[in-house]
């Protein structure tokens, strides 16, 4: 798998994966950590504190769902995981300097997605603690979605 170039390139490669072997996890793991920086970012940009503290909890979340994923890693090779420099490394992640309200929804969509693809790999998942940490994970995509949706409220966008 060759190294996408951001965060959205990353989520997108993901989007193919339909079993998650070590590869495809280091990769499940960068963009996790990295969607605490995709969130913050958005808070940074939303003109709303409210919204930016639903979005500051989603980034926090993201950040566990890493660690998740790094137990995950743990279970396939049979000893803890130790992440590497090359796992740590954030994606860039390019945001236009104010947050449209038409990207909400774009977000809540993939969160959705996030949930139905966490659960597509529990399935195919032969252990079951990773299983469920995958369904935990994917369970909370879906609560990030709501929390998107939310801040539609807050800050008077409308979804599709």
């Amino acid at each position: 798998m060759s190294q996408p170039a951001d965060f959205f390139a990353a989520v997108a490669a993901l989007g193919a994966v339909e079993q998650l072997d070590v590869e495809a996890l280091r990769l499940l793991y960068r963009i996790e950590c990295s969607g605490e920086d995709f969130y913050n970012l958005l808070a940074d940009r939303i003109g709303n504190p409210d919204a930016a503290n639903l979005l500051r909890r989603n980034g926090r979340e993201e950040r566990g769902h890493a660690e998740r994923v790094r137990r995950v890693l743990g279970i396939k090779l049979g000893r803890e995981y130790e992440v590497t420099g090359e796992d740590q490394a954030r994606y860039a992640i390019p945001l236009p300097e104010t947050i449209s309200p038409e990207l909400l929804p774009i977000i809540v969509k993939g969160e959705l997605d996030g949930d139905a693809g966490y659960q597509r790999w529990a399935d195919r998942e032969p252990n079951a603690e990773a299983q469920r940490l995958l369904r935990l994970n994917g369970r909370e995509e879906t609560t990030h979605g709501e929390r998107v949706r939310e801040v539609m409220g807050l800050i008077g966008s409308r979804g599709q």
